[in-house]
């Protein structure tokens, strides 16, 4: 059996993938290193023809593969693979209760807080472990396509099929896919509707469990924010849509302009958590994803609240409606011209916050700075100073580095103003005689 060569036919689940994936889906046990050389060798065809490991495949093609290695076979035999252990019957109706929505592509469930998304060290309770309860009718056990942490609850999507898998992660990493969450933060931001701008990298010494702003090193990472409502100036509610997919995104950014999510001290510290009836759990919620269909339409699906999220916006007299009545911009922000404005606007403002430092310590410098002949004979007109006073006042801004940033609501663009150019004003440094 082990000397025939064998012919296979391309199904439509692997319409469009790489030859050396259909490999690893369907015969597991030759590995790259035996599929490339048959490949070299011409022993592998599709449609009569040599093919390599990256050739795109289509439903339909016949696939040559020649006779199965006996050692490896044998090695194979001899080492079952090992068996996923077999739900109970709590853990299948729990997996079922998650389910909010289904089609022949997509499953979409609600995850609760402290349910890990994948397995891990000490991590034996997750929700790829409970895929096995959830084939219905399928014929392939579903597939994650993308994670939220552990604390985090709401959307979370699976595929039902490798076609549909391969589709919705290119929905997320093309960033078609539109993604809402809802948080409790510590704070009101100044400004309502903002966009923050700040790469992000791994923390040095922890593991890669944590991130940090990241300046030099970090990958870029944008978030809008949009206050929903607020309750005084203690907390407010926001809507978050991350416009990159960064680990831990949402709640570093959040810290980083000084308003933690509520419940976060891994990011906010101590002051991630208010007083009173307030829950001390993670209050951020993926609320709403849209993505396309690879059955054509889009899959749009909104997920309840966890308890202790519905008791804090009750407790801080918020109303639900409120948030939901947010549309969703089908131009993302930033793309537009006025987008483009307010992100130029946000970026000058954090700029004179650095400069204004920088002229201060200046100005203090320069009037300890004794006075010598050629002083007393009036303020001088050098270059520093009559370019700060004609060239501050009505350009618009050229965007500065990235730092914290934030905007006004729309609507109500801000104006950015161009710091001055040059030396700050002054006593004049004495001219040379």
């Amino acid at each position: 059996m082990t000397d025939a060569v064998r012919q296979f036919t391309v199904d439509a689940e692997d319409d469009g993938i790489r030859l050396d994936r259909w490999f690893k889906r369907h015969l597991p046990d030759a590995s790259f290193n035996a599929v490339s050389r048959w490949a070299r060798t011409g022993q592998i065809r599709v449609d009569g023809k040599r093919a390599t490991p990256g050739d795109r495949i289509e439903a339909g093609q016949q696939i040559r593969v020649p006779p199965a290695d006996p050692v490896t076979v044998a090695k194979t035999a001899a080492k079952p693979k090992k068996e996923r252990p077999r739900l109970s019957d709590d853990q299948e109706a729990f997996a079922d209760s998650l389910v909010i929505y289904r089609d022949k592509s997509a499953l979409v469930l609600n995850k609760p807080p402290g349910l890990a998304t994948q397995g891990g060290t000490k991590t034996t309770e997750h929700v790829d472990g409970l895929l096995d309860g959830l084939w219905f009718d399928g014929e392939q056990r579903p597939k994650l396509v993308h994670r939220l942490d552990k604390d985090t609850s709401g959307v979370l999507l699976v595929a039902r099929t490798a076609r549909a898998a391969a589709s919705f992660s290119k929905s997320f990493s093309s960033r078609t896919a539109r993604k809402v969450y809802w948080a409790i933060i510590v704070g009101v931001p100044s400004i309502e509707d903002g966009m923050i701008d700040l790469p992000l990298a791994k923390q040095p010494g922890s593991g890669g469990e944590k991130m940090q702003v990241d300046e030099k090193e970090g990958a870029p990472a944008r978030t809008r924010y949009r206050v929903i409502d607020r309750a005084g100036n203690s907390a407010a509610w926001v809507e978050l849509q991350p416009y990159t997919g960064r680990t831990h995104q949402l709640r570093v950014h959040m810290a980083a302009i000084g308003h933690p999510i509520v419940g976060d001290g891994k990011y906010g510290g101590r002051e991630a958590f208010l007083t009173g009836t307030i829950s001390r759990k993670m209050h951020l919620h993926a609320r709403r994803l849209r993505v396309d269909s690879p059955e054509g339409g889009q899959v749009d699906v909104f997920a309840d609240l966890p308890q202790h999220f519905i008791d804090t916006i009750a407790n801080l007299g918020f109303t639900q409606e409120d948030g939901d009545a947010l549309t969703l911009d089908e131009t993302k922000f930033g793309d537009t011209a006025e987008g483009k404005k307010r992100v130029v606007a946000q970026k000058a403002k954090a700029a004179r916050k650095e400069r204004k430092g920088e002229r201060r310590g200046r100005a203090v410098a320069n009037a300890e700075r004794p006075a010598s002949k050629g002083a007393s004979k009036g303020p001088s007109k050098g270059r520093g100073e009559s370019r700060s006073e004609g060239r501050g006042e009505g350009k618009s801004a050229r965007p500065a580095g990235k730092g914290r940033s934030d905007t006004r609501s729309p609507g109500k663009p801000t104006r950015a103003r161009a710091p001055a150019r040059g030396k700050p004003s002054g006593p004049a440094r004495p001219k040379k005689p």
